[in-house]
């Protein structure tokens, strides 16, 4: 699999290191109890088709980059600088 950065060009997979998916999770209340926090860190949405990811370009230029992958062909369909993602 090859990622493009917007900074380095497209490299190969293992220059990257993935962190998850690019969604503003909603993080319980440190009091919200053990079931709330359990889910939010056990559980993840497994969507096949197009989905938004993090990724740290850690055996480059070190820039966090966000990728549109389809998880069902994974093919690249985009990236961008995590800091110019707009929310």
């Amino acid at each position: 699999m090859r990622i493009t950065c917007p900074h380095c060009g497209e490299r190969d997979r293992r220059e990257f290191y993935y962190r998850g998916a690019a969604v503003d999770l909603d993080r319980p209340a440190p009091d919200a109890g053990e079931a709330a926090w359990d889910d939010f860190v056990y559980l993840r949405d497994n969507p096949a088709g197009p989905t938004r990811e993090l990724w740290l370009h850690e055996g480059g230029c070190g820039a966090w980059v966000v990728v549109t992958r389809d998880t069902s062909s994974h093919e690249m369909l985009g990236s961008q600088l995590a800091s110019e993602v707009s929310t």
